[in-house]
């Protein structure tokens, strides 16, 4: 299946850079580019693409239109029942965007840097995995967001099985009862496994969304 994509930036250079990237891809079709958030939107209501390739930083207001497009496109149905995935690219690994982005579920969701956007084989997967409504993180801003004060940190494979099984469930966006009931589990044994969690990914300092999409992103780069 072709999926059909469509590509926002404002700086001519890059997004001509990234339409050739995709064009190169056997299962990809650009159908449309946009330099604007308004732009973008006009786009995607007049041609339903299954993907959205956009900026984080656009006009109007240079600031977070790109993530204002995720939340925008992935509130609307598109022709087969399903919202657009989306693919958000940055110059730089920015936390506080990351965290938006990925706030309200994980699912069509990819966040990339721009510098690895050249390499086919990434911008490939990301557009594969949102038009299924997946996701994709690049690894370097999970470093970033999970990075700590200590010089020694301890990855995904420091969690025991169990705790392996809860953090899959929340990346899928489960809640505390929901995972209770699927390990078979009582709801002070899955909140003991979650701050397990939270702790050995350096994580127990945050707010309490911020670790869970924290947590979800280190899943989702561990899992390639």
């Amino acid at each position: 299946m072709t999926a059909r994509v469509v590509v926002a930036d404002d700086d001519l250079l890059v997004r001509a850079g990234v339409v050739a990237v995709l064009e190169s891809l056997e299962a990809v079709t650009v159908i449309g580019e946009a330099a604007s958030l308004p732009e973008l939107q006009e786009l995607v209501e007049a041609t339903e693409p299954d993907v959205v390739v956009t900026d984080i930083r656009m006009p109007p207001t240079m600031t977070d239109e790109g993530v204002q497009a995720a939340r925008w496109v992935r509130s609307r149905p598109g022709p087969n029942g399903e919202p657009a995935g989306v693919v958000v690219l940055s110059q730089h690994a920015e936390p506080e965007h990351v965290l938006t982005v990925f706030e309200a579920g994980n699912e069509g969701i990819a966040y990339l840097l721009k510098e690895n956007v050249a390499d086919r084989a990434v911008l490939s997967r990301a557009v594969e995995a949102v038009a299924s409504q997946g996701s994709s993180v690049d690894p370097a801003v999970v470093s970033v967001l999970v990075s700590s004060r200590s010089k020694r940190q301890v990855g995904i494979e420091g969690l025991t099985p169990r705790e392996h099984d809860v953090l899959s469930l929340i990346a899928e966006g489960w809640n505390n009862s929901a995972i209770g009931e699927r390990l078979v589990l009582s709801d002070r044994a899955v909140a003991k496994h979650i701050n397990s969690i939270f702790a050995k990914l350096q994580l127990a300092e945050e707010p309490e969304a911020h670790r869970r999409v924290k947590a979800v992103l280190t899943w989702l780069a561990a899992a390639g």
